[in-house]
């Protein structure tokens, strides 16, 4: 079992910055970040695979930045966001799924969010 737990959420203007943290209690290869919006449900924002392999939604391209870090001391998942948009407003969770082979495979997995391990989630609010 892996516990996640996001912070970095908050509230800011239309084009403004967030940055979120996932911290983990151990490795696994593939993570995501994930949103869920009340109109719209659960979608699936970006996906990193080891060091070797990062994926975004359409949505999110160009102005969200997932990266990682693992060491023998942590590991924990980031996501830079930028020039937010009152329709990024939701829940973030950091998610993650063991046994995942490739990188491919992994950003697949933010179409289905089938994901096995959740954090909390943090809320990010956009206002204009």
């Amino acid at each position: 079992q892996v516990q996640l737990v996001e912070s970095g959420g908050g509230s800011v203007l239309d084009g403004g910055s967030l940055r979120l943290t996932c911290t983990l209690s151990g490795y696994i290869g593939c993570l995501a970040w994930i949103r869920q919006v009340p109109e719209k449900g659960r979608e699936g924002v970006a996906a990193s695979w080891n060091t070797d392999f990062v994926s975004y939604s359409d949505s999110v391209k160009g102005r969200f930045t997932i990266s990682r870090l693992d060491t023998d001391a942590e590991n924990a998942l980031y996501l830079q966001m930028n020039s937010l948009k009152p329709e990024d407003t939701g829940m973030y969770y950091c998610a993650a799924r063991r046994n995942i082979q490739t990188g491919p495979r992994c950003g697949a997995l933010l179409r289905s969010t089938d994901f096995e391990f959740w954090g909390q989630g943090t809320q990010v609010t956009v206002s204009s």
